[in-house]
């Protein structure tokens, strides 16, 4: 059976997005009407994300055929955000046309062998190709990159420092590919083929006005530890406070150590204070031998708090508010959230209310192992881009 749902926005201004959203259990029935559900004119960038349940292989090529001058670029997930809020087992998708959206796309492959100076390169060389592409003058005003990367790479800190150190004024967000909570095989697609320990950059550059932001509803409280043992290339924790990691998380707040879930962990993250600002660093599983697997760059010595939950809800709400606030209505949000972030919604009974604000909101994207902002790799995070109707060169829409 395939439940297809085609959803241009309700708007009177014409737009040059469209996005769609299809479930079903035939990999080439879905992949067809998700197709024709995106198509139209001057299309120069398909986004699409989608759950590992289906045929990849069968997908691949699809696309590729179906749109030979676009750029193409998406990811696995493990759950999606669809135009009517959150979903799974499903493909959602987005078109762009040009000349609103002028896009570039490049792969970054074998993560583990990663150099820092082979990332600032291909930046360079995206740069100068969407300059061809595009008006260069205010390029970096007009323009924000997209990052989709392996979740299960531990490398996101290492390559968005790279990509960020050279985009400069040109912000950045982005999400780490999810496998539907296997933790086993993470992928991103780009140039017709589904690519593992890999990386997707994209650059978009539009007319409309954007803002890429980030928010998250935990604070640091005054419940402090400190990581006494690690093995940061494995993002493992062993030791804290000088006793064994998972017994001691547990003590802290308040359950035995066979009660931790990913629930648990999604109801506690851990938090680190840095120049003010509060980023999550949130764990993945528990190990056999009581250690700690963290989804976020972890170090000995690094002073952990836990988290003071302000409220998903309410800090959601706020932020899409104070967005549109500042862009007017919104005809798109590319959203990156944190699949603990949804665990949390799921175990609360909010994930209805939240799936309305996000549709509302015109929100569409995927649940993360891990989200991009700026040069950092954070978790517990909602990261978008907010895309407004305002045309920037149109100084009567000032």
């Amino acid at each position: 059976m395939l439940v297809r749902e085609a959803l241009p926005r309700p708007d009177s201004r014409h737009s040059c997005v469209r996005m769609a959203v299809c479930h079903g259990f035939d990999t080439e029935e879905v992949t067809s009407r998700l197709i024709e559900d995106l198509r139209q004119p001057n299309i120069s960038l398909v986004l699409f994300f989608t759950s590992t349940c289906f045929d990849l292989d069968c997908i691949a090529p699809r696309l590729r055929a179906e749109w030979p001058d676009a750029e193409i670029a998406g990811c696995t997930t493990t759950r999606e955000i669809a135009p009517d809020g959150y979903t799974a087992n499903s493909i959602v998708g987005i078109s762009f046309a040009a000349p609103d959206f002028h896009a570039v796309t490049g792969l970054i492959d074998d993560l583990p062998n990663f150099a820092i100076a082979r990332g600032h390169q291909m930046v360079r060389d995206a740069l100068s190709e969407l300059s061809a592409r595009t008006a260069p003058s205010d390029l970096p005003m007009r323009t924000f990159a997209l990052l989709l990367i392996d979740g299960l790479s531990r490398s996101e800190e290492t390559v968005i420092s790279s990509l960020q150190s050279v985009l400069g004024s040109i912000p950045i967000l982005g999400g780490s590919a999810g496998d539907d909570l296997c933790f086993e095989r993470t992928l991103v697609y780009q140039d017709g083929a589904f690519h593992e320990r890999s990386a997707v950059l994209i650059l978009v550059s539009t007319r409309f006005a954007f803002e890429v932001f980030k928010t998250e509803h935990f604070v640091a409280s005054a419940r402090r530890m400190v990581v006494t043992g690690a093995v940061p290339t494995e993002r493992i924790v062993t030791g804290i406070n000088g006793r064994p990691a998972a017994t001691e998380y547990a003590r802290l707040i308040g359950v035995r150590p066979e009660e931790l879930t990913p629930a648990v962990f999604a109801a506690h993250p851990l938090v680190v204070r840095s120049g003010g600002g509060n980023y999550v660093r949130s764990i993945q599983q528990v190990g056999e031998d009581g250690s700690l697997t963290f989804m976020c760059a972890i170090d000995e010595g690094m002073v952990l708090r836990i988290g003071e939950d302000t409220g998903i809800v309410e800090d959601l709400e706020d932020r899409l508010a104070s967005l549109r606030a500042r862009l007017g209505p919104l005809q798109l949000v590319i959203g990156c959230e944190c699949i603990l972030r949804f665990l949390e919604l799921e175990q609360k009974g909010l994930t209805a209310q939240a799936g309305r604000i996000l549709s509302e909101n015109n929100v569409v994207g995927f649940c993360t192992y891990g989200e991009q902002y700026q040069s950092m790799h954070i978790n517990q995070t909602f990261t978008g881009v907010a895309i407004g109707w305002r045309n920037t060169h149109d100084p009567s829409q000032s």
